[in-house]
């Protein structure tokens, strides 16, 4: 993917009345013009969209050409604890880009277009209220050393929205004035329109990487590995804290030396002022057997990593969800090793949170 501007297309919005009502809705109708427009009740009610039946035929042509316009209305404050100290609420659910092992579709079927939330003046707003009531971060911790972090893209990928939108760039803004509180994002798309919005050091972006071989497989319509690379000094340069997540890290014969492979990348391509502010989240596959069972209709060959019930068991999440994850004791095992090997290479990257 060249331009992350070419993974959408959008002809079909589908919006719920309201969404005329704020500016940020306006300039997104206007913006596709040509779009065809479908009034619903709510951005969870489209039956088009519901359960997976005909959406693994059609997968990319949804992903691409379907926008879902929507209020965001509960605006509460989740405690996180590891990427962050608080999700908030998200601005956006679904996406454009088709992992295969996503965990975020849910109930519009497995393709999940985009639904923006149109009132982000109001999610920004009470973000503030809450970090205006949490006072000062108590102590250094391993989400952050001075702030505390708001997670604002638990459900999607801002990189891609703001393509879409102003939301994105308005959220970042909104915390550049919040002394005590930082943003967080996690992203697998290389948006340099983003370098423009003045972070102030208030906004964190995390990189997904993983090893390129893997990606070409299972980071269905993503920006390449060595363009997320390549844009970690740029961002950093740009005021942003930048981080990299090494998600998902999928087990397979021949994975040490695929990562260290991309240790070496990394490493080699980073300045000295962005390695002494990164960090690192490392987070082992946790699989879906549902999503497995439509992966099966669209793309076997990722199944043929994710899904090992000889190296993972069952569990089931709180969601009430059939999941496997690498079996416990042997998962601490590769754990370790990995950070040895991270080691080996990046001693200056600090693993924020692991599991």
């Amino acid at each position: 993917m060249a331009d992350i501007r070419d993974l959408i297309d959008i002809r079909t919005i589908y919006h719920e009345p309201a969404a005329t009502d704020f500016p940020l809705g306006r300039e997104i109708l206007d913006r596709y013009p040509k779009a065809e427009r479908i009034v619903v009740p709510s951005h969870w009610n489209i039956p088009t969209l519901h359960g997976n039946a005909g959406s693994v035929e059609d997968w990319t042509r949804i992903k691409r050409s379907v926008l879902v316009l929507g209020v965001k209305k509960g605006l509460a404050m989740r405690p996180n604890g590891r990427s962050a100290h608080f999700i908030a609420p998200s601005s956006s659910n679904g996406c454009a880009m088709a992992c295969a092992y996503c965990y975020v579709p849910r109930r519009k079927g497995y393709a999940n277009p985009i639904s923006l939330f149109v009132n982000t003046e109001a999610i920004g707003a009470a973000i503030r209220r809450h970090a205006e009531r949490q006072g000062p971060l108590p102590e250094p911790d391993q989400i952050d050393g001075q702030s505390w972090v708001y997670d604002i893209g638990e459900n999607g990928d801002l990189s891609v929205d703001a393509t879409i939108g102003s939301g994105p760039r308005d959220l970042v803004a909104q915390f550049r004035t919040i002394p005590n509180a930082k943003a967080s994002f996690a992203t697998k798309a290389v948006n340099r329109e983003l370098l423009a919005y003045d972070p102030g050091g208030r906004t964190r972006i995390r990189f997904s990487l993983m090893p390129e071989r893997i990606a070409r497989i299972v980071d269905v319509r993503t920006s390449p590995i060595p363009e997320r690379i390549a844009a970690i000094d740029d961002f950093v340069a740009a005021g942003y804290e930048v981080h990299v997540n090494f998600s998902p890290v999928i087990l397979y014969e021949g994975w040490e030396s695929d990562w260290r492979a991309l240790f070496e990348a990394v490493d080699d391509a980073l300045s000295p002022r962005a390695k002494a502010q990164l960090k690192c989240e490392i987070i082992l596959l946790t699989h879906n057997a549902a999503l497995h069972e439509v992966n099966l209709g669209w793309h076997p060959k990722a199944e043929a990593l994710l899904w090992r019930p000889d190296i993972q068991e069952a569990k089931r999440s709180e969601g009430g969800g059939d999941n496997l994850r690498y079996r416990s004791g042997w998962k601490g095992r590769w754990l370790a090793r990995f950070k040895a090997l991270l080691a080996e290479r990046m001693p200056y990257c600090t693993v924020r949170y692991a599991f």
